[in-house]
C-alpha cells in the first residue's frame, strides 16, 4: 500500500448526498478479482450514456476539476458492504475523500485500501464547496499526522479523527498483513519466552 503522510491537491467537487456503493461501482462491473481496472467504471451510470458516450455535466467529465481529492455530499458509501467501491475510487486515482458522514463498512473498506476518508463538520464541508465553486484549483492541504485539512489560501482548518492504528497503517504503508508481518521478530521473541517458560 502507498504510504500516505500529506497531500496537497486541488480537488473533484460531487455535491450530492447519499452516494450508494451502487453508484459508486455499479454491481455488473465486480468480475475481477483483482483490485485494478475499477476505475474505468467508477460511477459508471452516472458518467456514460448506455452507448459509452460520456454524459456532459458530471464532474468526472469536467476538465474543471481535477485532482486526487473527491469532495462529497453527506453519507457518502452507504448501501452494501462492497469493497470494490474502495477499490475503483484508488484505482481512478483519489487518495482522499471528504464528506460529512461516511458509512461505517465504507470507511473501514477506504482506510483498508489506502483511500484516507476525512470526515469533517457540515460548515466546513460547505466551505470547501463554496471555495471550489469561486475558483476551481483551490487547493486543499491533507495532513496526516496532525490529523488535518486545511484550505490554502484562506488558511481555514479542521481536524478530523482516524483510528491510531489506521493512521500508522496509512503513514507506513502498511496493510493488516504487511502490518503482522512486520511484528515478526516480536512474535518469534514471545513464542520463545514462552516455550522457555513452560
Amino acid at each position: 500500500m502507498k504510504k500516505f503522510q500529506t497531500l496537497d491537491s486541488s480537488c473533484v467537487p460531487m455535491q450530492v448526498e447519499d452516494v450508494d456503493t451502487d453508484q459508486i461501482i455499479p454491481a455488473r462491473f465486480l468480475k475481477a478479482t483483482t483490485r485494478e481496472g475499477f476505475g474505468e467504471n467508477l460511477f459508471r451510470d452516472w458518467r456514460y450514456h448506455p452507448d459509452n458516450t460520456p454524459k456532459e455535466g458530471f464532474v468526472l467529465n469536467d476538465a474543471t476539476y481535477k485532482g486526487d481529492i473527491l469532495v462529497a455530499g453527506k453519507n457518502f458509501g452507504c448501501g452494501s458492504s462492497r469493497e470494490h467501491a474502495a477499490w475503483s475510487l484508488v484505482d481512478y486515482g483519489f487518495r482522499v475523500v471528504v464528506s460529512s458522514f461516511f458509512a461505517d463498512i465504507f470507511k473501514a473498506n477506504a482506510l483498508n485500501n489506502g483511500l484516507l476518508p476525512i470526515q469533517v463538520s457540515e460548515g466546513f464541508l460547505g466551505k470547501i464547496f463554496a471555495a471550489i465553486e469561486k475558483d476551481p484549483n483551490t487547493q486543499v492541504h491533507v495532513n496526516l499526522e496532525s490529523q488535518s485539512i486545511r484550505l490554502q489560501e484562506s488558511g481555514e482548518e479542521e481536524s478530523f479523527e482516524i483510528s491510531a492504528y489506521k493512521k500508522k497503517c496509512l503513514m507506513e504503508g502498511l496493510d493488516d498483513i504487511d502490518y503482522l508481518i512486520s511484528l515478526k521478530d516480536q512474535i518469534k521473541s514471545f513464542e520463545h519466552n514462552q516455550i522457555a517458560f513452560t
